[in-house]
């Protein structure tokens, strides 16, 4: 399942309720329905409020699907390149903890087994990966 999303909260919000019901269709447990609807919420503000800085005319896409074992949710945007899979520049953790943000990959590492980002024609293609069995029991 594939979605092309405006650049605002409220689209994030779409993909992440409609994961919810993909996951639910397929199978998957609370738990990793939870996980991974936090994940997608995380990535996706990301692409909105810092890849495409907020304008509600920029446009990305999420793509969810089951394959197997796994559960795959896609993030791919025209923003400038940016792999948050690398290591941050400076402290790995924030060092006052009421400091808003720097936090994020932190929580979708939690909740996904594998995290994979390539840049490709112009843009940035991230994929979140959960394993949670045959059965969708994780």
């Amino acid at each position: 399942m594939t979605l092309e999303l405006h650049a605002t909260p409220e689209e994030v919000m779409r993909a992440v309720e409609t994961f919810e019901k993909f996951a639910r269709e397929h199978g998957a447990s609370e738990k990793a329905i939870c996980g991974l609807m936090l994940a997608l919420e995380e990535c996706g503000s990301n692409v909105v409020n810092h890849a495409l800085q907020g304008k509600a005319s920029e446009k990305f896409q999420v793509t969810m699907e089951r394959t197997g074992d796994a559960f795959v949710i896609q993030l791919r945007d025209r923003g400038p390149e940016y792999d948050p899979t690398l290591p941050p520049e400076g402290p790995s953790q924030p060092k006052d903890e009421d400091q808003c943000g720097g936090w994020g990959i932190q929580l979708v590492r939690r909740y996904t087994d594998e995290i994979r980002y390539a840049r490709k024609g112009g843009e940035n293609i991230l994929r979140l990966i959960k394993r949670v069995g045959e059965e969708g029991k994780n």
